[in-house]
C-alpha cells in the first residue's frame, strides 16, 4: 500500500465559505464568529443592533479577517426572511440569538413564557428555515447550526421555560435534518452547560447556584467561550460531512448521568 491509499482527515478549513451568525454582539455568538473567521469564512456578523457589532470587525479587522454586519431582529420574521434573501447565500448558519427569563414555574408570568418562547423557538426556526431556503434555490450544501443548550436534554431549577424552548429547538432541528438531508445541507445542536457570558452573570453571581452547577459538571469547572469555539468550527466543517440531526453535548458531562 502506498501512503496515497491511506484515508486522509476531512479538512476543518473553511476557506471560500460564507457564514452568518446571528446574536453575535457578545458571548456565544460573538465566540462562533471568531472561531468561523480564523478558520478562513467570511464572516456576517448579525444582531438587533449593528453598533454593538461594530467592535468586533473591527477588533477582527486587526488581526486579518474582513467580516461584515447585518441589522436583524429574529423576533421581526418578515424583516429577517426580507434580510437573508437579498444576501449572499450563507454556507453557514450560527444560530445564537436567545434569551432567558429564569424562575419558579409557579411564578411564570404570560408574558415572560409568551417573550421567550418568541425568540428562542419562533426566531430560530425562522432564521434557520430562511437559510436553508436559499440555499434550496440555488442547489448549494451548507451546515446550520442552532445554539441549545444541555438543558434540552435534562431540567433544571428555575428553568422550565428556558428548557421548554431548547427542547423545541432540539425537535425543529431533527425534523429539518431529515427533510433538508437530500440536499446535502446538515442541521445540528451545540448544547453548552453552564458557559460564562452575560446571559449567565444572574446565575454565576449566586454562590449556591455555582455550588449547583460545579457539582453537575463532571470536569468540575464552569464552561469558558473557548470550549464553544472548537465544537462550532468542528461542525461547520467538513470534517463532520456525515453529522446532521445530533446534538453536540459541550456540558463537561453534565447529562451522562
Amino acid at each position: 500500500m502506498t501512503s496515497s491509499a491511506l484515508p486522509r482527515t476531512p479538512s476543518f478549513r473553511l476557506d471560500g465559505r460564507t457564514a452568518l451568525v446571528v446574536g453575535a454582539s457578545s458571548g456565544i455568538g460573538q465566540a462562533a464568529a471568531i472561531a468561523l473567521a480564523e478558520a478562513g469564512a467570511q464572516v456576517t456578523l448579525a444582531a438587533r443592533s449593528i453598533d454593538k457589532l461594530e467592535w468586533t470587525v473591527e477588533a477582527l479587522r486587526e488581526i486579518g479577517f474582513n467580516s461584515t454586519t447585518l441589522a436583524m431582529d429574529v423576533e421581526d420574521v418578515e424583516s429577517t426572511e426580507h434580510a437573508i434573501e437579498h444576501a449572499p447565500a450563507f454556507d453557514i448558519l450560527v444560530n445564537s440569538a436567545g434569551m432567558a427569563r429564569h424562575g419558579p414555574a409557579l411564578e411564570t408570568t404570560l408574558s415572560d413564557f409568551d417573550t421567550v418562547m418568541w425568540i428562542n423557538v419562533r426566531g430560530a426556526y425562522f432564521v434557520t428555515r430562511s437559510v436553508a431556503r436559499k440555499l434550496v434555490a440555488e442547489k448549494r450544501s451548507g451546515s446550520l447550526i442552532n445554539i441549545s443548550s444541555q438543558m434540552a436534554h435534562v431540567g433544571g431549577i428555575d428553568r422550565a421555560v428556558y428548557s421548554a424552548t431548547k427542547h423545541a429547538v432540539e425537535g425543529f432541528t431533527k425534523s429539518m435534518a431529515i427533510e433538508w438531508g437530500r440536499h446535502g445541507i446538515r442541521v445540528n445542536t451545540i448544547c453548552p452547560t453552564f458557559i460564562r457570558t452575560p446571559l449567565a452573570e444572574q446565575t454565576l453571581s449566586n454562590p449556591e447556584r455555582v455550588r449547583w452547577i460545579e457539582e453537575k459538571i463532571k470536569l468540575g469547572r464552569i464552561g469558558e467561550l473557548t470550549d464553544i469555539m472548537g465544537p462550532v468550527t468542528f461542525l461547520a466543517s467538513d470534517a463532520a460531512a456525515m453529522i446532521t440531526g445530533s446534538a453536540l453535548m459541550v456540558d463537561g458531562g453534565w447529562t451522562a448521568d
